[in-house]
């Protein structure tokens, strides 16, 4: 038998609400919200026509990453975010049995540049890969000899 064991997630969608960021009793930074992702199907009926229908991810981030989506997302943010899956289960005030699942956020990164929607007008230049001055390269004429 395998003893293979992966839970890995990676999914792009945008946020369904803006994210507010809470604190546990403990002083633990805490972000839960919502990520639409978009998904294609084809219809039953067998036409080559694509349609789009969206899950809705409940995702929840801790620590830095917890701070860092609430300050740089809003709705309709574009985000994506690698994690896990995990799933949890209790008791409710009622009595009745509850479960959730959800993804728990290792790494968010920007996926829109800052004039499509993506992080708000106070994103420092250095959080978005759009923002990054072009590299000089010096071109080299095909007849230089080479030092190596």
């Amino acid at each position: 038998m395998s003893s293979l064991n992966l839970n890995k997630v990676i999914l792009c969608g945008r946020l369904t609400a803006d994210p507010e960021l809470k604190q546990t009793q403990s002083g633990v930074a805490v972000v839960t919200f919502t990520l639409a992702v978009n998904r294609r199907f084809q219809s039953r009926s067998g036409d080559a026509a694509q349609a789009q229908q969206a899950d809705f991810i409940s995702v929840v981030a801790w620590r830095q990453t917890a701070e860092f989506i609430s300050k740089y997302f809003k709705k309709g943010s574009a985000l994506c975010v690698t994690g896990s899956i995990q799933t949890r289960n209790w008791q409710d005030q009622q009595g009745q049995k509850r479960y959730s699942t959800e993804v728990v956020v290792d790494e968010a990164s920007f996926v829109d540049s800052r004039g499509e929607g993506g992080p708000q007008e106070n994103t420092p230049a250095y959080a978005t890969p759009a923002a990054a001055p072009a590299p000089n390269f010096e071109e080299l004429k095909a007849d230089d000899d080479l030092p190596f």
